[in-house]
């Protein structure tokens, strides 16, 4: 899969007789994914004609899939979009960039590791950050104080008490 693809849902279910389909999201919501113009379905850039949230999915017709037939054959497929292709707000950060980024602090220098998952809670998003142990740094403004992307660094202040 190219690089610059990144996951954004399955497609679990038909919906009607026309070609609708029901797609789990795994970004930020499902009317996040009804805003995007077009999906890739391995490799291949689908146009969306219509898209709509529903329980908690998105509801989604793409040109040329026009009955349930064909849109059964898509049931089970990974669906992307092309990191290019969504506006991103100053500080906003895909997940997969923020993977593999170096941990350190910035007052001292110390390195903690690097971020092998983001985990994502009600309140904030949490790094888990392997290096000599696994820490958890939650992404506060107290605490994570600079994301460079140029120079995969994240830098931090870790509030007293939190990797004890």
């Amino acid at each position: 899969m190219e690089k610059d693809l990144l996951q954004a849902g399955k497609i679990v279910n038909t919906h009607a007789l026309r070609g609708e389909m029901r797609i789990y999201p795994y970004c930020d919501s499902a009317e996040f994914l009804c805003d995007v113009k077009k999906l890739y379905i391995d490799g291949a850039p689908m146009e969306v004609v219509s898209a709509r949230a529903h329980k908690g999915q998105a509801l989604v017709r793409l040109r040329g899939i026009d009955s349930i037939e064909a849109a059964e054959k898509l049931v089970g497929k990974l669906v992307y979009l092309k990191k290019d292709e969504i506006p991103l707000e100053d500080g906003q950060f895909f997940i997969q960039d923020i993977l593999g980024l170096t941990v350190e602090d910035i007052d001292t220098g110390e390195v903690y590791g690097k971020v092998t998952d983001v985990i994502t809670t009600g309140a904030n998003d949490v790094f888990e950050v392997t290096g000599s142990r696994v820490l958890l740094v939650p992404k506060i403004d107290e605490v994570v104080l600079e994301i460079d992307l140029e120079n995969s660094v994240i830098k931090i202040r870790p509030l007293r008490g939190l990797f004890d």
